[in-house]
C-alpha cells in the first residue's frame, strides 16, 4: 500500500485484533475468501436500481451476483421462493428496520413524536434489552412514529408473554418487533404470532404485522441451534456479520402475499433510503451465505451455544450474576453492580469493562433490566462466544476466560 499511514494503522488494528480476548457479541472473524470479495473491483461498479432494473449499463454480471445472493439467502433459511422475497441490498441493520418500517407505515414529519395519529412501532424497551430502532425514542424510528415498549418480566428476567399481549391489545400497534440485542433466552415466535393476530392495527384494522429482528441470533438459525421464525413472521430483518460471521451488512426477508410487503420495502430501501447498493459488500455476503451451509457452520453454531453455557455457568459459580440465570444462545449479560463479589459490592458495567479491557478482554457496558444507572456506566457488560469460538476455543477455554474475568474484576 502507497499510504503508509493507513497501511499501518490496519496493521496495528490486525495485530490488536489477534491478541485480545475478543467477547464482544455483535463482533465475528470473516474468512479470508469473505475479506477478497469485499476488496474487489465490484467496489467500482455503480448498479441504482434492482435486477434487471437498473438506471446504468455494464450490470449484467452485477445482476446474477445480486441474485445469486437472494437465491443463497433464500436456501440458506429453507424458504421458498414462491413465498419469500428477500432484499440484500440495505448497507446495514439500522437502514434495514428503518426501511421496513417507512415501507409499510405512514408517514408525517408534521406529528410530533407519541402523538395518538402517529403509527405505532411496539419493540422491547432499551434497558431491557431492545435495540434503539424498534422505536426509540433517540432514533429516527421513535421520532417518526410512536413507540410501545414492553420489557421482560421483573423476577424472572425473561419475556411474559401474557404481559405483552395485555400490552398489544391495549395499544394495537402496527408492528410488533421481535428480536433483540441484550436478551440470552430463545424466542417463542408462535406466541408472538398470537399476539399480533390479537390485535387488529389502529391504522390498517388488519393484525398487527410481526417483524423478527433476527441479527444477532442469524447464525445460529442457519446453523439449527435456534428455532426459525419463519413460520410465524411477516417481515424478518438480519444483519450478515455477528452469528453470521460475514461483512457488515444487512438482508429483509418478507412474506409474499396479497399485503405486497417486499414491494414495499424494496421501495422504500431504495429510491427512499438509499442510491446505488455496496456491490462488493453483496458479493461477501453470498460468500458468507455459501459458508454457513456446510456441516462444518453447524458444528459452529453448535459449539458458540455450548461456550456461552459455560461461560455463563463458571461466572455464577465465581458469584456473578448472571440476568435470567443463564443463557440460551450466544450471549450473556451480566449484572456486574448487582453482583456482590467486589470487596463486598458491584462493580459498574463501565468500570468493568475498561479494567477488562486493560486486561486485553474486550467486552461492552450494558444496561440490564430495571437499570438504575446512566447509559454510559450502566449496571452490566454483555458478553458474546461468536468470535472466540471461530478462532477455535471451546469449552475448557471459556472456563478459563471465566476464571480470568473473575481474577481481572476482583483486582484492586
Amino acid at each position: 500500500m502507497k499510504d503508509k499511514q493507513i497501511e499501518k494503522l490496519i496493521s496495528l488494528e490486525k495485530a490488536r485484533q489477534k491478541k485480545v480476548i475478543n467477547l464482544i457479541a455483535s463482533e465475528n472473524y470473516v474468512s479470508n475468501d469473505v475479506l477478497k470479495a469485499l476488496g474487489s473491483e465490484l467496489i467500482n461498479k455503480y448498479a441504482e436500481g434492482y435486477s434487471g432494473k437498473r438506471y446504468y449499463g455494464g450490470n449484467e454480471i452485477i445482476d446474477k451476483i445480486e441474485n445469486l445472493c437472494k437465491d443463497r439467502a433464500l436456501k440458506l433459511f429453507n424458504l421458498n421462493p414462491q413465498e419469500w422475497s428477500v432484499n440484500v441490498q440495505p448497507l446495514s441493520g439500522s437502514p434495514a428496520n428503518l426501511a421496513v418500517y417507512l415501507g409499510l407505515l405512514s408517514f408525517s414529519n408534521n406529528l410530533t413524536p407519541n402523538s395518538y395519529n402517529l403509527p405505532k412501532i411496539m419493540g422491547m424497551s432499551l434497558d431491557h434489552g431492545g435495540h434503539l430502532t424498534h422505536g426509540h425514542k433517540v432514533s429516527a424510528t421513535g421520532k417518526f412514529w410512536t413507540q410501545v415498549s414492553y420489557g421482560v418480566d421483573s423476577k424472572t428476567e425473561m419475556l411474559d408473554y401474557e404481559a405483552i399481549k395485555k400490552i398489544a391489545v391495549e395499544n394495537k400497534p402496527d408492528i410488533i418487533v421481535a428480536g433483540y440485542t441484550a436478551y440470552s433466552r430463545i424466542i417463542d415466535f408462535k406466541k408472538f404470532r398470537e399476539i399480533a393476530d390479537a390485535c387488529p392495527a389502529l391504522e390498517t384494522g388488519l393484525c398487527s404485522i410481526l417483524m423478527v429482528d433476527m441479527s444477532h441470533f442469524a447464525g445460529l438459525v442457519a446453523g439449527r441451534e435456534y428455532s426459525s421464525p419463519f413460520e410465524y413472521a411477516d417481515v424478518v430483518t438480519t444483519t450478515t456479520h455477528k452469528t453470521l460471521r460475514g461483512p457488515r451488512s444487512a438482508m429483509i426477508f418478507s412474506k409474499i402475499d396479497a399485503r405486497e410487503l417486499g414491494k414495499k420495502i424494496d421501495k422504500a430501501v431504495f429510491p427512499g433510503l438509499q442510491g446505488g447498493p455496496h456491490l462488493n459488500q453483496i458479493a461477501a455476503v453470498a460468500v458468507a451465505l455459501a459458508e454457513a451451509t456446510k456441516p462444518a457452520f453447524k458444528k459452529y453454531a453448535k459449539q458458540v451455544v455450548k461456550n456461552a453455557k459455560v461461560l455463563a455457568e463458571e461466572l455464577q459459580k465465581l458469584g456473578w450474576r448472571i440476568v435470567s440465570g443463564g443463557t440460551d444462545t450466544h450471549l450473556i449479560l451480566v449484572d456486574t453492580w448487582g453482583s456482590a463479589v467486589y470487596a463486598g459490592k458491584g462493580i459498574s458495567g463501565k468500570e468493568a469493562s475498561d479494567k477488562l479491557e486493560k486486561a486485553g478482554i474486550i467486552v461492552n457496558k450494558n444496561t440490564v433490566p430495571n437499570e438504575t444507572r446512566s447509559p454510559m456506566d450502566p449496571s452490566g457488560i454483555r458478553l458474546g462466544s461468536s468470535a472466540e469460538t471461530t478462532r477455535g476455543k471451546k469449552e475448557k477455554d471459556f472456563k478459563k476466560i471465566a476464571q480470568l474475568i473473575d481474577k481481572v474484576l476482583l483486582e484492586k
